[in-house]
């Protein structure tokens, strides 16, 4: 058999069952092998940011990798984004990059380029350019190992087209996971000490700390010693709802991040780092660690969330403690003009059992958490790197992930018209998936950072780079360009009505929401909802918050 040949047969027998391609001429052998492959489904995207962004959602909810396939440095740098959002993620993908003939490349033709220097960007654990057909095969078991390794990785392998087309190809055997190690003695002792201090502690939860069996150990030591639960800002996945133990995420705002740390004396880290702001503020501090706390680690992301938390609760006698559980407490249907807030309110009115939510709302989400933490159990997936578009790519990976769930990605306008082509492939491969659009002609987000970092005197040029106004962007009519049901709703009542269908109905749905907040009005409405989704804050605390992020 041919080198592409032996490379399929070697990732389906690793358990690698889903490709997101956007292929080109170098990787024609590849694309003609999947024929041979009836394990290998092949899912194609119009664009690679959303190949990427697909393995990326597809892994997530899996709890293995897919494959993507990209077309040589162009085409991996189109995909760059949401491979970085896997990496920050610390989520596994295999990430394929066919190249130009290796007799080829002296030519430098149109296309040449350094990929491997690209690749090490978003793949720094793993970059390999497989020189024979021989040793492909090999190339790949050592990129699938590192891939699906703890943490997880995105291990990218250079397929150059002629060792792709070589004859004598040999697929070779992945070996079985090595069980992560759990925290050791001394790593126990000090947490143990810091709970038991009688000052106040935290357990930050990260990565598969946030998943069902982690999050109960941790909640039991809430319970049983007073320890406060939270997680990190944008996790990869956390499970939540009715059942599961309520977790307060660290804010994106450093001004509220460092309200809910100031009483903190020891912060114990499990699968997470240290908080620190997104980005660097004019008179602000980027580490958001009150100087008076010890931060501890409890866990690595190399080593086991759950295995450690457990082994920590055993410690405290913790481990027969009755942990905290979130009772069903649905927020009523809203009512009367629409709100990005009331969006969110309807999605936890109407959200079905086992739903798995794609949070890319940006401003516009900022009541999602409270208005779905009593919501049926499910699990959410946010934006882990920062870098937008990752929604849309996410939604498409996660349904085919888990066929029988359904879907629902919240998605801000500015981020949906990065990754668009997405909604193609849902129609393509019916996907149930519920596309909620918040359409304020606004990138709300850089208006309100606009004046964190302290801009003065901002005029009319410089406001246009963060409006979507002239034209308004009609999403509904975008869908169906794209063979997806899509309704454009501007009272809550029509929303409720839209969302209620499409969860009734087989997807693909897209539901365009006009949200026409200005900035003047997110601080006057929103602000306030999320100063009052923080548990017990003072009301001095609230007043300064307020002057500080809206004066």
């Amino acid at each position: 058999m041919n080198g592409a040949q032996a490379l399929m047969k070697t990732l389906v027998d690793a358990g690698i069952e889903v490709c997101f391609s956007n292929p080109g001429t170098s990787e024609m052998h590849f694309v003609a092998a999947l024929d041979d492959e009836p394990k290998m489904r092949a899912v194609l995207a119009l664009f690679e940011g959303v190949a990427t962004g697909a393995a990326d959602g597809y892994a997530r909810m899996a709890d293995k990798p897919a494959v993507t396939l990209l077309h040589l440095g162009c085409g991996l740098g189109n995909g760059l984004a949401n491979l970085h959002n896997a990496r920050k993620g610390k989520v596994p993908v295999v990430n394929i990059v066919g190249d130009h003939a290796i007799d080829h490349v002296k030519y430098d033709a149109q296309l040449q380029s350094d990929i491997e220097t690209v690749a090490r960007n978003v793949s720094p654990g793993f970059v390999r350019t497989s020189q024979t057909t021989a040793e492909l095969c090999k190339d790949a078991v050592d990129a699938i190992t590192t891939a699906r390794g703890l943490p997880g990785q995105v291990a990218t392998l250079i397929l150059p087209a002629d060792v792709s087309w070589g004859e004598g190809g040999s697929p070779s055997v992945v070996p079985k996971q090595v069980e992560s190690p759990t925290a050791g003695d001394s790593a126990i002792q000090a947490a143990v000490d810091a709970v038991r201090s009688g000052k106040k502690t935290a357990l930050l939860l990260g990565g598969r700390a946030l998943r069902e069996p982690a999050l109960m150990a941790a909640a039991k030591i809430a319970a049983a010693k007073g320890v406060k639960l939270l997680a990190e800002t944008f996790p990869t996945r956390i499970e939540r709802g009715e059942g599961l133990p309520p977790v307060e995420r660290v804010a994106y705002l450093a001004e509220l991040a460092g309200v809910q740390l100031a009483d903190i004396d020891h912060l114990i880290l499990v699968d997470s780092k240290a908080p620190v702001s997104f980005f660097a503020y004019p008179g602000k501090k980027s580490y958001l660690v009150p100087d008076s706390c010890t931060v501890h680690t409890l866990s690595s992301p190399e080593q086991d969330a759950r295995g450690s938390l457990e082994k920590l609760a055993a410690a405290l006698g913790a481990d027969k403690a009755q942990p905290e559980l979130q009772q069903l407490q649905r927020p009523s249907a809203p009512r009367g003009r629409l709100s990005a807030p009331k969006v969110c309110k309807a999605v936890g009115h109407y959200l079905p059992e086992n739903a798995i939510i794609i949070d890319e709302a940006i401003t516009s989400g900022l009541m999602l958490n409270a208005m779905t933490a009593g919501s049926p159990r499910h699990d959410m997936i946010a934006l882990t790197g920062g870098a937008i578009g990752q929604g849309l790519p996410n939604a498409v990976g996660a349904a085919i992930a888990c066929p029988e769930r359904p879907v629902i990605a919240l998605i801000g306008d500015g981020t949906a018209m990065y990754t668009i082509q997405a909604l193609w492939t849902m129609a393509r491969e019916q996907l149930n998936v519920t596309t909620i659009i918040f359409n304020n002609a606004s990138y709300s987000v850089l208006n309100i950072e606009l004046e964190r970092v302290g801009a003065e005197e901002v005029g009319d040029k410089a406001k246009s780079q963060l409006d979507l106004n002239g034209p308004v962007l009609n999403f509904a009519q975008l869908a169906q360009g794209m063979g997806v049901h899509g309704v454009r709703v501007d009272t809550a009542e029509a929303f409720n009505h839209a969302l209620d269908y499409a969860l009734s109905q087989p997807g693909p749905h897209l539901i365009e929401a006009m949200v026409p907040e200005s900035l003047s009005g997110l601080k006057r409405k929103i602000l306030p909802w999320v100063l009052r989704s923080l548990p017990s804050l003072p009301v001095s605390v609230t007043r300064t918050l307020k002057n500080k992020i809206a004066p």
